[in-house]
């Protein structure tokens, strides 16, 4: 593995890559490139695998002041892409991720050909959309007056996914890693409120020529992510395909995750 930083506007990016091949890029929001790396090893055997620590994430830099849209993260993959030299690539986003993916897709088609979206929180493309995005404000504003446990609470609450509140409060009442804890308050400070609310230009997708795949966890069904990414799949005209694992399958059931994932890479 090698890792290196890369100067971009207002940042200054931490990636990683492994392997040789056509390029793979992996990436998250707020997931940092530790997330995805046994993925990552995976597909090193026959692929470049590019990860990333998004601006203001872990070992990225952010200038004082700076800001981290969907457009901004797509640029900022665009610029590695480009400064690894194995494009056009391959690009698994998932979560807020799958909304830098989608961006970038729109925004920079010419160094990607596949986009493979993993369960996009795109609240505006469900019916209560609205309803959605005033909750996360509260949410947010829950986090940011000091309930880090409520906060998260409203969260699973939100996205529909059953954690008991002791458990909750033994993940995030407690003693925990202050890198962890910074990230965290960046995605609910800066990260959060851009990706749940961006607006794709569906007919821009579906008229660029970048092949677009929504993934949705088998596991998932019911939860807000299964609703959003079945709303864009509907809105881009293809059937939604199912990854093992839940929202956070390539990370639970890696192997099994990676086996389906290499059926949508391109020969």
């Amino acid at each position: 593995m090698n890792n290196n930083t890369l100067v971009v506007p207002d940042a200054e990016l931490y990636y990683e890559t492994r392997g040789s091949g056509p390029l793979v890029v992996l990436v998250g929001a707020p997931m940092n490139a530790d997330s995805f790396a046994p993925l990552a090893d995976l597909l090193a055997a026959d692929h470049t695998v590019l990860t990333t620590d998004p601006r203001g994430v872990r070992r990225s830099k952010l200038v004082d002041g700076g800001t981290s849209t969907p457009e901004q993260r797509a640029d900022d993959l665009a610029r590695l892409i480009r400064h690894v030299g194995a494009g056009p690539a391959t690009v698994l986003g998932s979560s807020g991720g799958a909304v830098t993916a989608l961006a970038l897709a729109q925004h920079h088609p010419e160094v990607v050909r596949t986009v493979i979206a993993h369960e996009p929180p795109l609240d505006r493309l469900v019916e209560d959309g609205e309803d959605l995005l005033a909750k996360s404000e509260r949410m947010m504003a829950t986090y940011l007056a000091g309930d880090v446990v409520g906060a998260w609470q409203q969260f699973f609450a939100l996205a529909n996914i059953q954690v008991p509140d002791e458990v909750v409060e033994g993940m995030f009442g407690g003693e925990r890693d202050p890198r962890d804890v910074a990230d965290e308050r960046f995605w609910f400070a800066h990260e959060l409120r851009e990706s749940v609310s961006w607006q794709p230009d569906l007919d821009r997708l579906r008229g660029n020529g970048v092949r677009i795949v929504v993934g949705i966890g088998a596991d998932s069904t019911g939860q807000l992510c299964d609703r959003t990414s079945t709303a864009l799949a509907a809105g881009l005209g293809i059937t939604p395909t199912h990854f093992p694992g839940d929202h956070t399958g390539f990370v639970d059931q890696t192997e099994p995750f990676a086996t389906a994932l290499r059926k949508e890479l391109p020969a």
